[in-house]
């Protein structure tokens, strides 16, 4: 049995810090399979308290924000062919280039969507908060049956060493106790590729208007 201790007290003073920062126009927005589940209800609930420091064997969890843009992008530029082919499944990201300002940007995205409960990524930090080992995304899905959607990565040395399925066993109990959703996603674990993104594409094309409504 794992030992966790998950901490929400430090949510308020979070947001304090963070509300002055705008979400400026053209921010990019949450994964295509988010699609518009946010908008016709909350993600959680208004009294759920979202956790912000989670403590494991080996590792904490701690929402991404500007505070950890260095040992995050050291983390993921480390493996970039790596999280091509098993995270992004694209060469979008990560990729050579990014740009500091980039880099600080998508933080301040992440915080901003986690500020709104609209979606929560987390770092997975070394006990110590050194080292960045990988991240955790909490999202809404527009997949009927499912009511989040949760993403992992690693970095190509915790791969090789294993953890990647350490992370998804801790994330799959933690989601499953602490977090207020019935069913639960986990493309790429629970659920192949190949049927995940059918299922994405069947759930735009399930939002589309008819031409002859009005």
């Amino acid at each position: 049995m794992r030992n966790l201790r998950i901490t929400g007290a430090a949510l308020a003073l979070t947001m304090a810090m963070v509300a002055g920062s705008p979400v400026m126009a053209g921010d990019d927005p949450a994964p295509a399979e988010q699609g518009h589940a946010a908008e016709a209800s909350p993600f959680v609930p208004a009294d759920f308290e979202v956790p912000t420091l989670v403590e494991a064997e080996g590792f904490k969890l701690v929402p991404l924000g500007p505070d950890l843009v260095k040992i995050d992008f050291d983390a993921y530029m480390s493996s970039i062919e790596h999280l091509q082919k098993t995270f992004s499944r694209s060469t979008s990201w990560p990729h050579e280039g990014i740009s500091d300002a980039d880099a600080i940007k998508d933080m301040e995205n992440e915080q901003a969507r986690f500020q709104k409960r609209s979606s929560f990524a987390y770092a997975v930090l070394t006990p110590d908060g050194l080292r960045e080992r990988g991240c955790i995304y909490v999202y809404p899905s527009n997949v009927d049956g499912y009511d989040a959607v949760v993403r992992m990565w690693v970095t190509k040395a915790e791969y090789e060493a294993g953890f990647e399925d350490e992370l998804y066993d801790f994330a799959t109990n933690w989601i499953e106790t602490e977090w207020p959703f019935g069913k639960v996603a986990y493309p790429g674990h629970s659920v192949d590729w190949e049927t995940w993104d059918t299922l994405v594409e069947a759930g735009k094309a399930g939002e589309a208007v008819p031409e002859d409504e009005g």
